[in-house]
This record gives C-alpha cells, sequence and structure tokens, in this order.
C-alpha cells in the first residue's frame, strides 16, 4: 500500500478511490478529506472516468470522524463539500461505496452519499454519534430515513447500535452481499456494467434520479425534458443507434 492517505486508480473507465489509514481504521481527519475532495475533482474532470469505487484499506471502509484530530480542535471536512470531501456535495457521476469492517458514523455517512452500495458480509453499519452525545451531522439523520424505512431509521440513529450487511440488504440500502474481503471485486464489476453505457445518459439519469423529488409537481416533465433534451441531440445518442444497428459495441465520446 502507498504511504498516501488516499490512493487512486483508474482501470477501464473506473476510477477506484481507496480510504488508506488502516491504523486508525480509516479514520478521517483534514488531509484525507482535502485528498478525497481533490480524488473526486479528477473523478469529475477526466471524461474517460465513468464511474467511481469509494472503500477503505486494511479490512474496513471508515470508522468515522478521526476524535483525536477533532480534540485537537481539526475539522475532516472540506469547504462547500462537507465530512470527506463529499457529504455536501454530490458527483454528476455514478459513485458506488465498497464496504468491509466499520462504516461507522461519518464512515457510515459517506456511504449514505454514494448512489450504490456493495458490502461484504462483515460489514457494520452505524451512526453511533449519539453514544458520545453527539449529532450525525454529516446528512446521517435525513438521508438515512430517505434511503430505509423511517422507522428503522429511528431505531439507528436513537440506539446508535451496530447493525449487520445482512440487514442493510433487507432493508435496501445495500445493492449487493459479498464475501468478507470480496467487497471492492463485487463493486468493481458492478461498475464495469455502468461504465459500457453512455456518459451523458447515465449523468442526466442521475440527476432526474437525485432531484425529482424537490420539482413541483406540475413542472417534473418539463423539468426532466430539459435535462434530456442535450442527450437525445448527442452525437452519442446517434453513435448509440448507429452501434445498434450495426451490431457492434458502440464508441462514445461524451459529447
Amino acid at each position: 500500500m502507498s504511504d498516501s492517505e488516499v490512493i487512486i486508480d483508474v482501470e477501464d473507465g473506473v476510477m477506484t478511490i481507496t480510504m488508506n489509514r488502516p491504523e486508525a481504521k480509516n479514520a478521517m481527519n483534514k488531509s484525507m478529506a482535502e485528498g478525497m475532495s481533490a480524488a473526486f475533482d479528477q473523478f469529475e474532470a477526466d471524461s474517460k472516468i465513468r464511474v467511481a469505487v469509494l472503500t477503505g484499506s486494511g479490512g474496513t471502509f471508515c470508522s468515522g470522524m478521526d476524535l483525536k484530530g477533532f480534540l485537537r480542535g481539526e475539522s475532516p471536512s472540506v469547504k462547500d463539500r462537507g465530512f470527506g470531501g463529499l457529504s455536501h456535495y454530490v458527483p454528476a457521476k455514478p459513485l458506488i461505496a465498497a464496504t468491509e469492517g466499520y462504516a461507522l458514523a461519518g464512515g457510515f455517512e459517506l456511504v449514505l452519499s454514494c448512489d450504490m452500495v456493495v458490502a461484504s458480509r462483515a460489514t457494520k453499519f452505524g451512526l453511533p454519534e449519539v453514544k458520545r452525545s453527539l449529532v450525525a451531522g454529516a446528512g446521517g439523520v435525513f438521508r438515512l430515513p430517505q434511503q430505509i424505512p423511517e422507522r428503522i431509521a429511528m431505531e439507528m440513529v436513537m440506539t446508535g447500535d451496530h447493525y449487520s450487511a445482512e440487514r442493510m440488504y433487507e432493508c435496501g440500502l445495500v445493492n449487493a452481499l459479498t464475501d468478507e474481503g470480496k467487497a471492492l471485486d463485487g463493486a468493481k464489476e458492478l461498475a464495469a456494467r455502468i461504465a459500457i453505457n453512455g456518459p451523458l445518459a447515465t449523468a442526466a439519469s442521475k440527476k432526474i434520479m437525485k432531484e425529482y423529488k424537490t420539482w413541483p409537481h406540475d413542472e417534473i416533465w418539463q423539468r426532466q425534458q430539459e435535462i434530456m433534451n442535450p442527450v437525445f441531440a448527442s452525437d452519442d445518442a446517434r453513435e448509440g443507434a448507429t452501434a445498434f444497428a450495426e451490431k457492434r459495441a458502440p464508441v462514445w465520446n461524451g459529447k
């Protein structure tokens, strides 16, 4: 493993972003948050990267905020992007969490900020902030009830207990379960299935899915059309139709 606190790897249109503080169970400090923010900048800027996978080294995802740094007055947040450079930020492209070990507190809130989740059966999820007289302020208390049934979310927040990957799969938070140590492989397989699709179409589809709940009911169709129109008028849309007719794989240029 590299000595860097954030490791980036890009292969076949998929970026893997690895939180790399295994000695601290990948607890988030200021420098790692800044490294992640820089990784997301690269993710967004490089048109050849279609999907990203967020994971952690050393058999765990992220145990949350580095409490030693907190006691020193350090913030594990980035301006305008929040905890870990992600909690206040929505990348335009799909982002998948690959979890092992612990995904707790801010680490779980990073999971909730991702679009999809592949978890090993050994993962433990939770928002234990109340046990330390803190609040899950990086999105946990409002994102969790948006993604699982409200009563179960209330139980998780009020108790601060750990919950199994199987339970989160049952609740619909986790897309797929893997054996221990195989979450990253599973996430990369899912990412590969996404990366072969038209990048303009996947970004537009994500934007609609993320935003439609805030749109006035009588404007939903109009707002969707405004996002769709550039996709349908793109070179990629013509390439998709041509490739289908010619029975070959499409070659996307993102235009």
